[in-house]
């Protein structure tokens, strides 16, 4: 038995197809499907039935996919252990980030992260909370960047910084008058929300204790994009809220709309979450110091209110 058995058990667990599970894996499928049959029959276990497609695992096939991951993280850590004593950060590193958070983020960190740590090959992938809480569990990113508390069990989170909300209020709008907002004043009949699967949506919904699958019934917006919404407020269509962050780098004309809550504000937390057998941690670490002390200076909110991105508890 091998870590590399281990890893394309691992693999064809997941994709439930040998053809795929090779390409993943950077071999051969008959490599793969080679090196798989011989981990069987030493163990004298059937872990797939090849009779279905597509491929299923048997009830021992699961219990020994399980352990084998337990096996293939453990080995993973001797590394981590080599690497943390010689003092290296450098590798691959995979980081998720919701696209509620990307676009004002990314800048403000990647380069000074980037110069700091050469040796560390970063790669970004955009991803929706759904997808990120599905990718650390199979191991497809080393970490992320999501609004939080997520509370799952196999998930850490630390928080990196507290995002208040902002009213868009155009002068037209009912709440135009007023110089800050209070989540009473708040209807999420006018209110123009992201579309379903943004986190940051769902936090809206909660503020205003509505429920989460609420459907506008003039019309419905698909958009994932903040400057719409602005664009379709400036059209009277309604108010919406912004995180703070996406409000830096409005021009002076939309700043003019931009109400602020009374304290405690309403705000998301966002923190990186990462698998909680802590691998690669040199890295996350060098990332939370470098994402912690360029955003420490945009935010000087302290009097907040964390509004939950997942449930209205």
């Amino acid at each position: 038995m091998t870590i590399t058995q281990l890893q394309y058990v691992i693999a064809v667990a997941e994709y439930q197809n040998f053809t795929l599970a090779a390409e993943k894996s950077f071999v051969t499928q008959p490599t793969l499907s080679m090196q798989v049959q011989k981990l069987e029959d030493e163990l004298d276990v059937q872990i797939f039935d090849r009779g279905k497609k597509p491929i299923s695992i048997t009830e021992v096939g699961k219990k020994i996919v399980a352990q084998a991951k337990n096996i293939v993280n453990e080995a993973d850590r001797i590394k981590d252990i080599v690497d943390q004593e010689k003092g290296f950060i450098g590798g691959d590193f995979v980081l998720g980030i919701i696209p509620t958070i990307m676009p004002t983020l990314l800048p403000m960190f990647l380069k000074a992260f980037i110069n700091r740590y050469p040796k560390v090959n970063l790669i970004i992938k955009e991803l929706t909370t759904e997808s990120i809480i599905q990718n650390i569990h199979d191991g497809h990113i080393d970490a992320a960047i999501a609004a939080t508390p997520l509370e799952i069990e196999y998930i850490k989170e630390r928080p990196l910084y507290y995002e208040p909300f902002v009213g868009y209020v155009p002068k037209n709008h009912r709440l135009g008058n007023q110089e800050k907002l209070s989540p009473d004043d708040l209807n999420i009949e006018d209110i123009l929300l992201l579309q379903d699967g943004h986190c940051f949506r769902d936090g809206v919904v909660n503020l205003c204790k509505a429920p989460k699958n609420y459907n506008d019934d003039h019309f419905q917006l698909q958009s994932g994009s903040f400057e719409t919404l602005i664009n379709l407020s400036n059209e009277g269509l309604g108010m919406t809220l912004l995180p703070y962050l996406n409000t830096l780098e409005l021009d002076q004309t939309k700043k003019q709309y931009l109400k602020y809550f009374m304290d405690p504000s309403p705000a998301r937390e966002v923190s990186l979450i990462y698998h909680k057998s802590e691998l690669k941690m040199q890295i996350t670490e060098a990332l939370r110091d470098v994402i912690a002390s360029v955003v420490r200076g945009a935010i000087a909110f302290q009097d907040v209110k964390i509004i939950s991105p997942i449930s209205s508890k």
